[in-house]
């Protein structure tokens, strides 16, 4: 089997890490190329990454030369992964893209362009379809893949198979990890011993996003589920994994058993695909009233599974404790999983 030949933008942050570390004997993927800031261009990733992933730098990596986003370094790849900051990201990966290449980005500009897939696998391969629209419409040589917002990619998931209740609105107060603030992006002294109530940007995106993906394919455009609701985002002291505590009204009265039966039974193509980096239980079901917790749960499947706990019903609402992996589920994991089912339909 050829492999996909890969590069990675934004190689040294805490994202790119994580995706050196997922492509590490990746079956038909092969990251060939980094690229990282101007003054790191020229040096072995070794020199130029502070490693924080844990663990050695995986061998294939540690003398990958640092090159520049300019598309002429990206020419000889198949697929370019961006883990780029949201800042960077707009004008250099529409730079790669009118040039022909083909980019998958988990930054945000463009996710909410209607012609750009926004892709959860599990939640919404088909919107994929876009891809031939953007061909026709855009003019752009290449193609764009957007990922969501890590906390709708991991809140997204419970509610997809619970819309068939007619979901009326959700009320969703998310407890988010410091790294989703990337490596420098909050001081030792601003969260220790704290909880920040608000995260600039993150309640707009979880309802706007979740939207999208969670939307119906209508020939050439995605028909957006409007979501009803009132998002509260806070910062905690934990290192790594974003929960929700989720209560969500419907037209008529539901049962949390049979609302857990439903999201235990959840699978979709990259399931049934089998491919490489899908969770085989993408939603694991919590018992215990102290679960899930991040120190136990997080990490599950490699940390693409999504862990739901204290699940209760009471009338038409019912309330649930979401909890995924931010790093991997939330942003490297669900990547490489989307460039993986690319390749399952023939895009890439």
């Amino acid at each position: 089997m050829d492999k996909l030949r890969v590069s990675l933008l934004g190689a040294t942050g805490m994202v790119g890490q994580k995706m050196v570390r997922l492509l590490s004997n990746h079956p038909f993927i092969e990251l060939t190329k980094v690229s990282a800031s101007p003054g790191k261009i020229g040096k072995k990733y070794s020199e130029a990454v502070k490693w924080v992933e844990g663990g050695e730098i995986p061998q294939h990596a540690t003398d990958l030369r640092v090159v520049s986003t300019e598309p002429e370094d990206h020419k000889d790849v198949d697929v370019v992964l961006s883990a780029l900051p949201n800042e960077l990201a707009e004008g250099i990966e529409l730079k790669l893209v009118r040039e022909g290449i083909t980019v998958v980005s988990n930054a945000s500009p463009f996710r909410m362009d209607p012609e750009v897939p926004l892709i959860n696998p599990e939640v919404n391969w088909e919107h994929l379809k876009l891809l031939d629209t953007q061909r026709q419409k855009r003019g752009w040589k290449g193609l764009m893949v957007k990922n969501p917002n890590c906390t709708a990619a991991i809140m997204s998931m419970p509610i997809k198979p619970l819309l068939k209740y007619k979901l009326n609105n959700l009320i969703i107060t998310t407890l988010q990890a410091v790294s989703g603030a990337g490596y420098n992006g909050l001081s030792f002294m601003s969260i220790t011993n704290n909880v920040i109530p608000y995260i600039k940007g993150e309640e707009d995106k979880i309802p706007k996003e979740s939207g999208k993906m969670l939307g119906r394919l209508n020939g050439d455009r995605i028909d957006h589920v409007e979501l009803k609701a009132m998002v509260t985002s806070t910062r905690v002291p934990v290192k790594v994994g974003h929960m929700g505590v989720m209560y969500l009204f419907f037209d008529s009265q539901v049962n949390a058993e049979e609302v857990k039966n439903e999201l235990s039974r959840f699978r979709s193509l990259p399931q049934e695909k089998n491919l490489p980096t899908a969770p085989k239980t993408p939603i694991r079901i919590l018992e215990g009233e102290d679960r899930p917790q991040p120190e136990i749960d997080v990490r599950s499947e490699n940390g693409m599974s999504i862990s739901v706990g204290r699940v209760k019903n009471e009338g038409n609402a019912i309330r649930m404790v979401v909890l995924g992996d931010n790093l991997v589920r939330g942003a490297a994991g669900i990547t490489i999983l989307t460039l993986e089912v690319m390749r399952e339909l023939g895009y890439v």
